[in-house]
């Protein structure tokens, strides 16, 4: 029964990306799906690509156990936040200067707007560099879920994951990535709730697990009782910066901030913020709210000697086979969303924004397109070979490096990103500061950690930290930095006052 619905979801998935070959013949088609998709699609790939089998086993475990119940708290921030806000903040206006700019990826953005070639080279170079080992960290966690649920090799999991992804994202480009993210999220949003259902019961009703958590201490953590049962939980400071980064870290990371480029028109924007929001709500509340009863397993959980990674699926273990082979559907699909939005983001700036840039300058559309597509491979395959590398030698190297990729990433772009759809003083200089400022200070985290302050020695604190300052850097380098070019910023600005029926600003129209 495991084996067939698994056959079934592959079949499904292939199926599609071989339909929408047709949208993926050109640059805009494969890249963004010739910017007309509608408010569903759109909410549920950012969605699916936000929540990942690093969310699900990874933080869901690990917060869930350092902060009790109130680990629910990043689930509600990356619903408001990580959903509501950057919908409502960044989707209209990054829908519109982007078209308008003509620009398909963030590093095609910022050298248009800034008129700046080497700001969209360095941009591109971030993006290489970061997103590898953040699609590598992916792969983590699927082992022990596979292990409990198939007598299969989770080398070969890998493979089949990244096969299957590949031939999906090759094919149909961005649309088939779209549609896939729609059945992978419908999937994860009844996976979810279902799954919570049946851990609550096994632990006889939510009232009863509560209250067993509240009989819970650990005098390591904090010697008053109850505290894995409050509001708060035993660490509400570096609670507030987990939250920080899981949820405002969305607003700077290309793969995310480019489903908001393909989105359809003004209607659309404003149904998938209210569907956005509730998925993240669901899924993401749900996942850190099931994350929460971790230490009810306690008698299970050796976090010392398996991790954090063992504690979701001890959770899970005692479920019927029916509900595992869910849950491992569940988590590939939230792993297969996110890798396929990775890999394109990849692909579609180095062949864009590098390749084309620097060494291919008269690359013709079609061209782009093979060279996008042969990337894709590429990228895959080196996240294959680095994940069946940490998971044959038991490296952790690479799995400390989604913190660190995630924070150098958001901390680069967001602020620059930001300021730069609502400000017409930013500056080119203002750019380059947080872009190097974010990325030298978490190369500095991962090779000089011991040096750093405690607070900022984990790499979630440091992450935060680099988003937070680069919210003032920009603005504060700006004023200090000659203005930009008038014309040009004009330029990118008019598209806010173009009239359609009314301004533009206002309405992208029917």
């Amino acid at each position: 029964m495991k084996l067939l619905l698994l056959i079934l979801y592959f079949t499904v998935l292939i199926g599609i990306g071989l339909y929408c070959r047709r949208h993926a013949t050109d640059v805009n088609g494969f890249v963004l799906g010739g910017r007309c998709v509608g408010p569903w699609l759109t909410a549920f790939a950012y969605g699916t690509s936000y929540f990942s089998a690093v969310v699900f086993v990874g933080y869901a475990g690990q917060f869930g156990w350092r902060y009790g119940i109130a680990a629910t708290w990043a689930g509600i921030g990356n619903a408001i936040i990580g959903s509501l806000l950057a919908w409502v903040v960044l989707g209209r206006r990054t829908r519109i200067m982007t078209q308008h700019l003509d620009s398909a990826t963030m590093p095609q953005f910022f050298g248009e707007r800034f008129g700046s070639r080497p700001l969209k080279i360095g941009a591109s170079v971030i993006i290489f560099i970061f997103l590898i080992p953040y699609t590598a960290s992916l792969y983590n966690g699927l082992s022990r879920l596979f292990g409990m649920a198939f007598d299969m090799d989770y080398s070969v999991c890998i493979v089949l994951m990244a096969v299957l992804t590949a031939i999906y994202v090759i094919a149909g480009g961005y649309m088939a990535t779209a549609i896939n993210d729609f059945i992978q999220g419908i999937i994860m949003l009844g996976g979810i709730a279902t799954i919570i259902v049946a851990v609550l019961k096994s632990k006889g009703g939510l009232m009863a697990a509560l209250d067993g958590l509240a009989r819970i201490t650990d005098e390591s953590v904090s010697s008053t009782p109850g505290i894995f049962a409050s509001f708060l939980g035993p660490d509400p400071l570096n609670l507030l910066f987990v939250v920080i980064l899981t949820s405002l870290g969305t607003w700077g990371l290309p793969q995310m901030v480019q489903k908001f480029y393909a989105i359809k028109n003004e209607e659309s924007i404003k149904k998938g913020t209210i569907i956005s929001t509730l998925f993240a709500l669901v899924v993401a509340g749900g996942c850190y709210f099931l994350g929460g009863f971790g230490r009810l397993f306690s008698d299970q959980v050796n976090v010392v000697a398996d991790g954090y990674d063992s504690i979701i699926p001890i959770m899970l273990s005692g479920l019927s086979p029916l509900l595992i082979s869910l849950v491992v559907i569940l988590v590939l699909s939230a792993s297969m969303s996110t890798l396929s939005s990775l890999v394109m983001a990849s692909s579609s700036t180095l062949t864009i924004d590098f390749l084309k840039e620097l060494f291919l300058r008269k690359m013709s559309d079609k061209k782009q397109v093979l060279c996008m597509r042969l990337l894709v491979v590429v990228f895959i395959a080196i996240s294959s070979v680095l994940a069946l590398v940490q998971y044959k030698s038991n490296v952790t190297f690479i799995a400390q490096l989604m913190g660190v990729s995630w924070g150098a990433l958001a901390g680069s772009f967001l602020a620059p990103f930001l300021y730069s759809l609502y400000s017409r003083r930013v500056t080119k200089a203002a750019c380059w500061v947080c872009f190097l400022f974010s990325s030298v200070l978490m190369m500095a985290n991962i090779f000089f950690r011991p040096s750093f302050p405690a607070i900022l020695q984990s790499p979630i604190n440091c992450g935060a930290i680099a988003m937070l300052a680069g919210l003032v850097i920009v603005p504060v380098v700006s004023l200090f930095t000659p203005r930009p070019d008038k014309d040009l910023v004009e330029n990118a600005f008019a598209c806010y006052e173009k009239k359609t029926e009314v301004a533009q600003k206002t309405a992208l129209g029917k």
